[in-house]
């Protein structure tokens, strides 16, 4: 809301001795309240149209333009109320050359009331008539007569109705500013405002006051008077004079039309009145606060903003000391970005008047915003265990209510307030150093740092991978030192009992922090016959796989580090083989093969060939024969039904010792291979 000085519309108590007629009527300024005292009949004895008995006595003429529609009255109060008052009001259309009869009129010709006018409601009283119905743009005319000629014996005039009357000061458009008297309210606010001068009596051009008076608006104009008189009809107009700090002075402020000089609503005036007030300025002294930011030592202080003189024309110069400002030496020149550690500043205020004071500005901080540097710790991620989530808003760095922080990665970005971490409450980090920026209620700030520090995964040292045979049992051992145990099991001991082979995981806690730690038992490897050679009733076992040394039975029961036997008996042996696990043994049964050592092919049905057709059910049987280079003379497979007959090629061989292998591999899981080697006698008779 604008700051109005208040314009008064001048409430008259005193003698009036200048003259009013109907062509000097006086335009009433909207529905304000007058208050006038007559003292003759004016210049013109009207003709007041057979209303008024004696015409006019002391008399005062007032013209008014209705604004808006309505009904209209008014009361025209007696300040004695012996005081006979009349009244006549007349038509819109009337002239002062040619006023009619009234509208309204009141005589009452007998002992006096006080009061008379125009009514909103009929009361049978011999002094009122009934209001008008007024349209917007009449403009009427009303003369108030003092019969009875009592001098000093005034009157108000009080307007009523739903009407209202024209007036340049309530039309935005015409005044779109408030009017501002001169001056600063006087301690009793009913008395004049007053304007400070360093030295009276004083000559003064009130001419310069016009403008801040005005306050924009035109088509007004401005007088000044040294009496109330004056400030009504507007005579006697002052400029520049000597002035004294006793006297009331008037300022008339009048409306006229610069386009229409019979616009109705001319002369239309407000006035206010003001002093001259003797007397030096007095300043004030002053505290600014600002802030220790990051305990620098220092704070940016504008000491314009110093409250040490009301009146905002005053000029004031700044100084370091006194001494500076007694000597008008070392004036401060960034008075509004002064930076200064807590002090006391010097100021001279000079008025536009040229009165001058001085007055201190105490500078000091507000409270430092105390930090302490921070630690927080948080377990690593899993999938990346050189990382954590941090939430920053946790970090206990303050106890100061109120405050706001802001995080930043490096200290340069927390003193410049850029590059601010977005989601401090989970921010995903290595372990290093961030920044956090803690700005109290009086907008101070302070940084300090937060060591973030990552708790890396905590694994047992004992807990290692087991090898065990598959029909056996063991124990884990996670070892000690740990906060808490949770195995695959479902057990929550340091040890578990009774695994067997399998895949595990244990989670152990060390503080805050879970490790999970994979273990695994595995099954020993078992070791497998890679083949077997036999030669007549003696065989050799080869063994692979597993961990050596071998041991080799045909029981299972009795053992031995060799892996030949001899002395087999011909067919189905068994064959165990352990390693050195000493796990459950792998066992597989071989054949040993009749041993044939001679033939006589000479077709007679009597040992006319060699046949192993009896070992047909071993996969993969082939019997092959070699002479005595060790070229291969036949093969027999299930073909040839595995039988010779001493040929070669469909001839006979010579007679001599040939020598032969069959092989063929096992029905076990590993189809163990096997070879049997032999020699034969051929014998051809002719």
């Amino acid at each position: 809301m604008k700051k109005i000085l208040l314009l008064f519309i001048i409430t008259l108590s005193q003698f009036f001795y200048s003259q009013s007629d109907c062509i000097t009527a006086l335009p009433v300024c909207g529905n304000s309240d007058i208050s006038f005292t007559p003292s003759g009949p004016g210049n013109i004895l009207e003709d007041l149209g057979g209303c008024l008995i004696d015409d006019e006595n002391f008399s005062v003429w007032y013209t008014f333009t209705v604004q808006t529609s309505g009904t209209l009255a008014f009361t025209i109060d007696a300040v004695n109320n012996s005081t006979d008052y009349d009244f006549a009001v007349y038509a819109p259309n009337a002239t002062c050359s040619a006023l009619g009869a009234p509208i309204r009129c009141n005589f009452a010709g007998v002992s006096p009331t006080g009061n008379t006018g125009l009514e909103l409601t009929p009361s049978g009283s011999a002094y009122f008539e009934p209001y008008l119905d007024v349209v917007a743009g009449q403009t009427y005319y009303l003369v108030i007569d003092n019969f009875s000629n009592a001098a000093n014996s005034g009157f108000s005039l009080l307007w009523s109705g739903t009407a209202s009357l024209s007036s340049p000061f309530s039309d935005p458009a015409l005044t779109p500013n408030p009017f501002i008297t001169p001056g600063n309210p006087a301690p009793n606010p009913a008395d004049p405002q007053e304007i400070l001068k360093c030295a009276l009596p004083m000559q003064f051009d009130f001419t310069t006051l016009s403008s801040g008076i005005l306050n924009g608006n035109t088509a007004f104009t401005i007088s000044y008077h040294d009496n109330v008189n004056d400030a009504i009809t507007g005579n006697q107009p002052i400029t520049t004079t000597t002035i004294n700090g006793t006297t009331v002075y008037y300022f008339r402020v009048e409306y006229n039309d610069p386009s229409n000089p019979n616009n109705p609503i001319n002369g239309c005036y407000q006035t206010g009145k003001f002093k001259f007030k003797q007397g030096n300025i007095v300043a004030k002294d002053a505290t600014l606060t600002a802030c220790n930011n990051n305990n620098a030592g220092t704070g940016t202080f504008n000491l314009t903003l110093a409250n040490v003189f009301d009146d905002p024309t005053a000029t004031k110069k700044y100084y370091p000391t006194l001494a500076d400002l007694n000597a008008g030496t070392n004036e401060i020149t960034n008075p509004v970005t002064y930076v200064s550690a807590p002090k006391t500043i010097y100021v001279k205020v000079t008025s536009v008047e040229g009165c001058t004071d001085d007055s201190t500005i105490t500078l000091q901080f507000y409270p430092v915003v105390t930090l302490t540097p921070a630690t927080m710790e948080s377990c690593f991620i899993e999938s990346a265990i050189t990382t954590a989530t941090f939430d920053l808003t946790q970090a206990n760095v303050t106890t100061l209510a109120g405050a706001t922080k802001r995080f930043f990665r490096t200290q340069a970005d927390a003193l410049a307030g850029t590059n601010q971490i977005a989601n401090p409450n989970n921010f995903v980090s290595s372990a290093t150093t961030v920044y956090v920026r803690v700005t109290s209620t009086d907008a101070c700030y302070a940084i300090t740092s937060i060591t973030l520090k990552v708790l890396p995964p905590v694994k047992s040292t004992v807990l290692k991978d087991k090898t065990i045979c598959m029909e056996d049992r063991t124990s884990l051992d996670a070892g000690p030192g740990f906060d808490g145990y949770e195995w695959s099991t479902g057990a929550t001991t340091q040890t578990i009992q009774g695994v067997g082979v399998g895949s595990y995981w244990v989670r152990l806690q060390t503080g805050k922090c879970f490790t999970y730690q994979q273990v695994n038992i595995y099954p020993t490897p078992q070791p497998v016959i890679a083949s077997v050679d036999i030669k007549n009733n003696t065989m050799t076992v080869y063994a692979s796989g597993g961990t050596a040394p071998y041991e080799y039975s045909l029981n299972g029961i009795n053992w031995q580090s060799s892996n030949v036997f001899t002395d087999l008996p011909r067919g189905e042996n068994k064959i165990f083989v352990k390693d050195s696990y000493d796990c459950n043994p792998i066992q597989i049964q071989l054949t040993v093969p009749n041993l044939v050592n001679a033939i006589t092919p000479n077709g007679d049905n009597v040992n006319d060939v060699i046949d192993y057709s009896a070992l047909a059910y071993k996969k993969n049987l082939v019997f092959t024969v070699y002479n005595r280079y060790g070229n291969k003379v036949y093969q027999a497979d299930k073909v040839r039904n595995y039988k010779w007959d001493g040929t070669s090629g469909g001839k006979k061989l010579n007679t001599g010792t040939y020598w032969y292998t069959i092989t063929w591999n096992e029905n076990d899981p590993n189809s163990t291979p096997t070879k049997y080697d032999g020699w034969v006698l051929i014998k051809n008779r002719e």
